[in-house]
């Protein structure tokens, strides 16, 4: 990395997570994520993270419709690789619905987007169906094609490893980041109102814990097309848990900075991942 990403560099990054209140709107939603990574980048941010759904928050059937191929960018790409490259910046987006070989079940995609252009992409790996206590029924593998591979990249010195939203609940994917070298896991989400406000903040912790990793979770807050509500509250945690950032009720950023060296002293004055012995 270049210029401004080179910030990610002497052990040092400072961040941003993003978040948004995604609606069915394509180009009504690249434009706040545009506003949103012009204000983080005019604050420093270097690296940033947008939440999942960023650019279609709507019936999961219509994503075929607005599906990408990252190779042959549409309006969403371009507009990733085009901020990236103007703002001189490092983006984490996702997810964002990217064509499969099968029309009726796009993945569900973050990708990592450099001055260069895509860098690394991570197709969702555990799929949301669940039936939850308020009557909320959703399927995401009705239209969804399931990702198989645990993603992780370079960021300057950083190793940073990719999840979204469901799969904050199954520590066995954040433990295989950290097997490949992640120091920064992202947990891009549109996390429901009524498991968010339990359990969003308590498993955050517990991965960045654990893991004795950063974590940084840009997300959805709000109301949304087809009534469905989510809980916001993006966060940036540390590797002993402490909350570093975090946004506001509404749309917004929240900033920190990430210290490489923090994170190795944690590792070293309490070798927890030393001490495995199942692997």
């Amino acid at each position: 990395m270049t210029s401004r990403t080179s910030a990610c560099t002497n052990g040092h990054v400072y961040l941003a997570v993003v978040q948004l209140n995604s609606q069915s709107d394509v180009a009504h939603n690249l434009e706040r994520v545009r506003v949103r990574v012009a204000e983080a980048a005019s604050r420093g941010a270097t690296l940033i993270a947008l939440p999942e759904n960023f650019a279609f928050m709507g019936p999961e059937q219509d994503k075929r419709a607005i599906a990408e191929n990252i190779e042959a960018p549409g309006p969403i790409t371009k507009t990733l690789r085009d901020l990236a490259s103007s703002l001189r910046i490092t983006l984490v987006a996702g997810g964002m619905p990217e064509r499969s070989d099968d029309p009726e079940r796009p993945y569900n995609t973050s990708l990592l987007v450099t001055e260069a252009g895509v860098v690394a992409r991570y197709r969702k790996i555990h799929l949301f169906d669940v039936d939850l206590a308020d009557g909320t029924s959703l399927r995401e593998s009705r239209a969804t094609q399931q990702g198989e591979v645990p993603v992780v990249a370079d960021v300057g010195e950083f190793r940073l490893g990719m999840t979204i939203c469901y799969d904050l609940r199954f520590p066995e994917l954040f433990r295989a980041n950290v097997d490949r070298g992640a120091e920064i896991i992202t947990v891009p989400a549109a996390f429901t109102l009524t498991t968010g406000k339990d359990h969003w903040h308590v498993l955050l912790r517990a991965r960045a814990i654990e893991n004795q990793v950063y974590v940084v979770a840009p997300a959805q807050h709000g109301q949304h097309t087809q009534g469905r509500t989510t809980y916001g509250k993006s966060v940036v945690i540390d590797p002993w848990g402490d909350v570093l950032a975090q946004c506001p009720e509404g749309e917004g950023i929240a900033l920190a900075h990430v210290d490489r060296e923090y994170l190795h002293r944690v590792r070293k004055q309490l070798p927890c991942l030393a001490h495995r012995r199942l692997r």
